[in-house]
């Protein structure tokens, strides 16, 4: 199977306008990102996937393989599939965040493992999480949580504390999704050309498309991945563990 891990990589955002061209430890966000995703060694190729010229020379003139969108795309996984659609010898696509500057080898290796084998042949998209322990973070909606079957894959992801402890007596484990994909290319094709799901509407969590359509996601359980980087305190808890 070649894999690539492709990052979108959009340089307006919301909460952190420019936040991929922010410095961490001298270096932009973007491109830690894409060397540290580079230096897993679990890819055939990695490239990033941007609307910015910005970026794209960031890339560029640091040695690394990026792209241009040609079109506007809503979504990261819309951008990737633009830049994958004429790549037949492909097989398994990753995307990576580009605000996951401490991207890991283990918890991709994880994630592929999923796709080998012949259980893995029906493994059509498969995603990250991690557990959590600290209360204020499970209440937070800012923290996407997920919970799983028995085969651990996803029932359903929600900004609100799932399950909900009506009895606080049982044991559960609180699991938040890391927002890490591995599609086979087919069902990445075929997934941007859904209308947005009203559950994903109402929630704003762009993987209830694939379970209001019938995809399972199969989750896979990894440690902690380090700090993404939504607003500018992330960059700074990033700059103490760098």
């Amino acid at each position: 199977m070649k894999k690539v891990a492709l990052i979108p990589a959009r340089y307006g955002a919301t909460r952190f306008p420019g936040k991929l061209m922010a410095k961490l430890g001298g270096k932009s966000v973007i491109l830690r990102t894409y060397e540290s995703t580079v230096k897993t060694g679990v890819f055939d190729e990695v490239m990033v996937v941007t609307d910015s010229e910005i970026i794209y020379q960031e890339i560029i003139s640091n040695g690394g393989k990026a792209v241009m969108s040609q079109k506007e795309h809503e979504c990261g996984t819309d951008r990737i599939a633009e830049a994958i659609a004429d790549r037949e010898d492909v097989e398994i696509i990753v995307n990576v965040q580009g605000d996951e500057p401490f991207t890991q080898k283990e918890p991709l290796e994880k994630l592929l493992q999923v796709f080998e084998g012949e259980a893995g042949q029906k493994v059509q998209v498969a995603s990250l999480v991690q557990e959590l322990k600290d209360w204020n973070q499970i209440e937070d909606p800012n923290y996407v949580k997920v919970t799983v079957d028995k085969q651990f894959n996803a029932l359903f992801f929600s900004r609100s504390v799932i399950p909900y402890p009506r009895d606080t007596k049982v044991d559960t484990t609180y699991y938040e999704h890391i927002g890490i994909y591995a599609f086979r290319r087919k069902t990445l094709l075929d997934f941007t050309k859904l209308p947005v799901s009203p559950l994903e509407a109402a929630e704003k969590i762009e993987c209830l498309r694939y379970l209001e359509n019938g995809i399972p996601m199969k989750m896979v359980v990894t440690e902690y991945m380090g700090v993404e980087i939504d607003t500018p305190e992330d960059l700074l808890k990033a700059e103490k563990l760098l």
